[in-house]
């Protein structure tokens, strides 16, 4: 018997845009929440899950999509290697390590790792690998539901490694038709690339105009 997931209206969110605790990860409740502007974002191991739809919204128009002089030196001369869905368990366990100046502590918990595992195994998530011959230097992961695409966070163990896996993100989502990235936030990395803030209510709409129906495949090379 299919569930019935509820969350409460974006609009009733706090100022740091809080919508609602508790809950779990299952696939249903994901789909659900990014479908209407929702993900989650756990304060820390000791707190239960929080959900959140911040206003402003991050995201990454890719017709403003910005590379400066030096990251296209970079492009020019890198022999690094891109893939996409090779190795998703990887790439979010090195996320959830990743050391931050600005977080003291991941809000990749177990449970995340847990619940977007499945999402990845639903093909409603993807990840990218970036790659120094047999060694993984950086990457992303992220959301794929129809024609919505957000990028949930990215590592790098090496200068311009996950920059370069973003890049190639945005490349191929633009050439299959998707013409914007919600990054939920505005990280340097992001900002860099043009990344820039929308009111909620303008990110929801763009939600409203979302073909749900396409598939993973249409983008990526499922594993």
């Amino acid at each position: 018997m299919k569930r019935k997931i509820v969350f409460p209206e974006v609009e009733s969110a706090t100022e740091d845009g809080l919508v609602a605790i508790g809950g779990d990860l299952e696939v249903d409740t994901l789909q659900t929440a990014y479908q209407l502007g929702i993900f989650p974002w756990p304060i820390s191991l000791d707190f239960p899950l929080a959900w959140f739809s911040p206003n402003p919204r991050g995201l990454l128009d890719f017709s403003e999509l910005h590379l400066s002089k030096s990251f296209e030196k970079f492009l020019k001369k890198t022999t690094y290697e891109v893939t996409y869905n090779k190795a998703f368990t990887d790439v979010i366990r090195a996320c959830a390590t990743m050391r931050r100046k600005d977080q003291p502590s991941t809000w990749i918990t177990p449970e995340i790792i847990e619940g977007y595992e499945k999402l990845f195994q639903a093909d409603l998530a993807y990840s990218v690998e970036v790659w120094d011959g047999p060694r993984l230097i950086g990457g992303l992961y992220g959301v794929i539901m129809g024609d919505f695409c957000s990028g949930e966070s990215m590592f790098t163990l090496e200068d311009n490694a996950s920059k370069l896996g973003l890049f190639r993100l945005t490349q191929n989502l633009k050439m299959k038709g998707i013409h914007w990235l919600d990054t939920q936030m505005v990280t340097n990395v992001v900002e860099q690339f043009g990344g820039k803030y929308i009111p909620r209510p303008d990110f929801i709409h763009r939600l409203k105009n979302v073909d749900w129906t396409r598939k993973k495949a249409d983008f990526f090379k499922c594993s």
